[in-house]
């Protein structure tokens, strides 16, 4: 069906993890380093944290203080109610590659995953772990050989999917009351999951590239597919039930607004850091849908 898709927002270098959060929509800005929040139609702007490392994930704990993936230095900060930031979980060696999105349950623990292999200077392509970061700053890995896991959600009955970008598909977990994971299955099938070990191999064998998602109240998702410039609606299984094409790409999606039912999208032309370090080409995008947000973010 048509729809209007408005730019509310512009002048970034790349939006990612749009969280909708106390009557307002929050987003990293990847090379500027920057936090942000604004009113559902984009006024009101704020920065809401300023870092030297690149931002993505967003959460928070019960407390209502916010956590930020500093991609770089693969560290989560956690900004205190005096505004200054300080780690509360460093990775380590329990990920490859950059630190990218994550999804805070209700008891503020993390689950986060990694680019993997260093994807803007074209290596190889390995499979990396999805960890769980603690409250305390404990760090666990809770699967592993994962396809770039990226965007995730947490169901109202306590089941996590995760989007491999470069698996061509969205796994899901049952979340243990200890936190832990259990019963992995993939709960979307685009396709086959790649063969190659190159992005030149593997990006063309991708029918969708799951980046940032969000859950409906239907138990669908709406997932950003990164390399086919569209978010497109998800029933469990794998089938498309509706999908929006805003004329550029996109790379992270949430629902929220006052009723639940406005999908905010992070555009850009692409996805390439030598693109996008340089330039003011991002923007938050919104679309009214007709059914409203669920589960966690």
């Amino acid at each position: 069906m048509g729809r209007e898709i408005n730019t509310i927002a512009q002048g970034f270098s790349f939006l990612e993890s749009p969280r909708w959060h106390e009557g307002r929509i929050w987003f990293s800005d990847f090379y500027t380093g920057r936090v942000l929040s604004a009113e559902e139609d984009g006024t009101g702007q704020r920065v809401e944290a300023e870092l030297a490392d690149q931002p993505s994930g967003l959460g928070w704990l019960p407390d209502g203080r916010l956590l930020i993936a500093a991609m770089r230095d693969a560290v989560v900060l956690r900004r205190e109610p005096g505004g200054e930031l300080v780690p509360h979980a460093a990775r380590g060696a329990a990920g490859k590659g950059h630190l990218n999105d994550m999804v805070a349950d209700a008891k503020g623990r993390l689950y986060a995953g990694s680019f993997g292999f260093d994807l803007m200077n074209g290596a190889p392509i390995a499979p990396t772990s999805l960890v769980r970061m603690d409250p305390d700053g404990s760090v666990t890995v809770v699967a592993e050989d994962m396809l770039f896991p990226n965007g995730s959600v947490i169901t109202e009955d306590g089941m996590l999917l995760v989007g491999e970008t470069l698996g061509n598909r969205v796994t899901a977990f049952d979340i243990a009351e200890d936190g832990s994971l259990h019963d992995r299955r993939v709960w979307a099938a685009f396709g086959e999951p790649p063969a190659g070990s190159t992005l030149e191999e593997v990006l063309p064998q991708g029918r969708v590239a799951a980046d940032g998602c969000c859950l409906d109240a239907e138990g669908t998702l709406w997932i950003a597919d990164a390399l086919n410039a569209r978010v497109v609606r998800v029933r469990e299984g794998g089938e498309i039930l509706d999908e929006i094409h805003p004329g550029t790409g996109v790379f992270a999606c949430m629902l929220g607004g006052v009723d639940g039912k406005t999908l905010f999208l992070c555009a850009a032309p692409d996805f390439a850091e030598a693109n996008r370090r340089a330039a003011r080409e991002s923007a938050l995008l919104s679309v009214r849908v007709e059914v409203p947000r669920a589960g966690r973010p």
